[in-house]
């Protein structure tokens, strides 16, 4: 994109990472083939280069690894607290010693620029564990009665879009509350996970404590669906949500749903708007916008929107696309060609709708798949861009008048994961932030995240909590 500076190329190094050719199933403390023999390719989203062979998990293969963690199960749990801590704390160390080989596989895997997996996400999963590693002697104490239990075997469901951030924030509280896990990585993204099997077993993890089972939907469904799954653990997509929940009622599961989300980003006259537009870019186009928090509407006060619009699109200009193991790099690839796809045909129908499109000026490379920053003016409640989770870098802008006018815009929406306020009025932000149905509001920043601090959201964004104390719950019979 053009820029008032020209910046060198600033690559970070492949070599940190040995990817090889083919991997199995992570089960019972063992790589091992699928049973059937199925296997599938993971591509790097920057380039389509087949990075490696990864076995495929079938229904065979989701039974082998619930009787592993059922087996181990039994030891694991009896644990006492304090030794369990001892392995997380160990993985954590190792997730640190060997983050930047991770972040490196995590950009190469996901095609997210390596300052957000270095930077961003990489901290973010040591912290998990260590966070939990604390919490493990201290159940007692965490407000769910005496000696609350654990539940068994964690049968979990993690997306692309942070693949080992998400396998943290599952993983760490299951394990310090005394379960074990059976979890399926994304299709797309299983390379991470599959990492992860290998400091598990670095951490001297008893075996079948975790098990990873790449595959597809096939797979998840069937992890879901086992008899002997005490607690299903799930971030994706609203329609899958929504099926899960159904194979899980009646059944005595324990079940946690983090969805799709629609966030607003609430912008008032009295907002420092350059802190503002900064915070907006973080909301809408971290990760390409391939995030379930994301604050894919503005809403701005009417009195500033020219404003706010010019200094945006100032900032937009500067924004550098292209190769995500550049640190320069500030957007990278979308997911894939079918994530692409479905970003692509909201976009044109938005259009369509009467929707003004704008974007930089952006050259896109010719291999992988890519989208430019996309800002949508003169919208509606009722265009599908305002209503429709893209899960792309798409921002659509609202206009309001008065508090109220925001906050009845704001939760006008199916979803209730985010939002966010702008306003330098401290009484604004507790009155309006009362009246959000989101299970996050941020005030004067956006997408800012703590292993302390319970994420989750209401309505068709889910139920549940993960993370902080509330995220022990999930895990335990209480």
């Amino acid at each position: 994109m053009a820029s008032l500076f020209e910046y060198a190329p600033a690559p970070e190094s492949r070599s940190v990472v040995d990817i090889a050719p083919s991997y199995g199933l992570f089960i019972n403390g063992e790589f091992t083939e699928a049973a059937d023999g199925k296997v599938f390719k993971t591509v790097s989203p920057s380039s389509e280069e087949v990075l490696s062979e990864i076995a495929r998990a079938g229904t065979e293969d989701v039974d082998r690894a619930v009787r592993a963690a059922r087996k181990a199960f039994e030891k694991w749990s009896a644990l006492p607290g304090s030794e369990r801590a001892k392995y997380l704390f160990r993985i954590a160390r190792i997730i640190q010693e060997r983050s930047r080989e991770l972040a490196v596989l995590e950009t190469l895997d996901n095609g997210k620029p390596i300052k957000e997996t270095r930077d961003a996400d990489l901290p973010l999963v040591a912290a998990h564990f260590f966070y939990y590693a604390g919490w493990a002697d201290k159940l007692d104490h965490a407000g769910f009665g005496r000696n609350p239990l654990p539940l068994g075997v964690a049968g979990q469901v993690i997306p692309w879009n942070f693949p080992l951030l998400m396998l943290a924030w599952k993983i760490a509280p299951a394990l310090a509350t005394g379960n074990t896990v059976v979890l399926k990585p994304a299709e797309t993204t299983p390379l991470s996970a599959l990492f992860f099997a290998d400091i598990c077993r670095q951490a001297g993890l008893p075996k079948g404590v975790v098990n990873i089972l790449p595959g597809y939907g096939d797979a998840g469904a069937a992890l879901v669906a086992h008899p002997d799954v005490n607690k299903v653990a799930f971030t994706g997509s609203t329609a899958v949500g929504k099926e899960i929940a159904k194979t899980v009622a009646g059944t005595r599961k324990k079940l946690t749903l983090e969805l799709g989300g629609k966030g607003a980003n609430i912008v008032f006259d009295d907002a420092p708007i350059d802190q503002a537009v900064e915070g907006i870019v973080s909301g809408i186009f971290f990760n390409q916008g391939q995030v379930c928090c994301a604050g894919s509407r503005l809403l701005v006060q009417e009195s500033i929107q020219d404003e706010l619009l010019d200094s945006l699109k100032r900032r937009l200009s500067t924004l550098r696309l292209g190769d995500p193991m550049d640190k320069n790099t500030d957007i990278g690839a979308i997911n894939s060609a079918e994530q692409l796809a479905r970003i692509t045909s909201l976009v044109e129908r938005g259009e369509a709708e009467g929707a003004e499109r704008w974007s930089p000026e952006c050259e896109l490379p010719t291999s992988g798949y890519w989208f430019a920053p996309t800002l949508f003016t003169n919208v509606t409640q009722a265009h599908t861009v305002a209503r429709d989770e893209i899960f792309g870098p798409v921002l659509s802008v609202l206009t309001f008048r008065t508090p109220d006018e925001a906050v009845a815009k704001a939760n006008n929406t199916p979803y209730g994961l985010s939002a966010g306020i702008w306003t330098e009025k401290g009484s604004r932000i507790l009155a309006v932030a009362s009246k959000l149905r989101a299970g996050v509001v941020w005030s004067n920043t956006f997408n800012k995240f703590d292993p302390t601090s319970p994420f989750g959201g209401y309505k068709e964004s889910g139920f549940g909590r993960e993370g902080g104390r509330h995220g022990l719950e999930a895990y335990l019979d209480v």
